[in-house]
């Protein structure tokens, strides 16, 4: 029955998805053209506020927890577990005070309205999947930025999405790319909950009623071994991720 119904709803949902996308596009870009980065941040926070208020014609809700008074004038490294597309409003939206920067594929810097403009100007980094070296690279280029800027990268280290919730291995060659880059960083470790049932059929038709759940652990130093750093990462965010359970 409730499939039934999201062939219903879920049309309206992309319609709602689409429109903001399109309307925000070139707001992006006056913006950015007329007053640079700190004109093109404000307006990427409010689009994907309204990303995720398109969510709700979903019976989608969020809830985002943090214990912890996260510093701003410092670089902080976001280490999340990945569950779908979907991850990426919330977390820009609710550390929009951070400047969160992302690592994604090449692919989507080009020919997504609002999506694409803001990755290529807006400090994140594209990667060519198939070509490690030159991703490594990227990565570190996104390292020193926030290093000199003091704002935020995101690494989902899984390297991939997780289809049922249930946390894969991290890929830890990216983290500590950006934990070498970025030594003065603050590590974050936030795990996320019930995103990917958005997706549990699939693209078409979208999941209802999902009670998306963010919530920050406990901050962790750089103290230099990044060998147990990144375990001590991992185990921390795991240990929140509950959505499959």
């Amino acid at each position: 029955m409730q499939k039934l119904l999201s062939y219903i709803i879920t049309p309206f949902f992309f319609i709602a998805f689409g429109l903001c996308l399109l309307i925000f596009h070139p707001i992006q870009w006056a913006a950015f053209k007329i007053f640079g980065y700190n004109g093109l941040k404000p307006v990427v926070s409010k689009l994907n506020f309204f990303l995720m208020r398109s969510t709700n014609i979903l019976g989608t809700t969020y809830k985002f927890t943090n214990n912890f008074d996260l510093p701003v004038d410092k670089p902080l490294i976001i280490v999340t577990n990945h569950q779908s597309m979907y991850d990426i409003p919330p977390l820009i939206w609710y550390m929009r005070k951070h400047h969160p920067k992302f690592v994604s594929k090449k692919e989507l810097g080009k020919g997504i309205p609002s999506v694409s403009f803001n990755l290529v100007h807006g400090g994140s980094v594209l990667i060519d999947r198939k070509d490690g070296k030159s991703a490594i690279m990227e990565i570190g280029k996104l390292g020193a930025y926030i290093e000199k800027h003091k704002r935020s990268a995101v690494i989902f280290p899984e390297g991939t999405r997780s289809r049922d919730g249930h946390p894969k291995p991290f890929k830890p060659m990216g983290l500590k790319m950006l934990l070498k880059k970025a030594p003065s960083a603050l590590i974050v470790p936030i795990s996320i909950n019930n995103s990917w049932k958005l997706v549990r059929f699939g693209q078409f038709p979208m999941g209802l009623g999902s009670k998306v759940r963010l919530e920050v652990q406990q901050p962790i130093e750089n103290k230099g071994n990044l060998d147990e750093l990144v375990k001590q990462i991992e185990a921390s965010v795991v240990s929140g991720v509950n959505s499959f359970k």
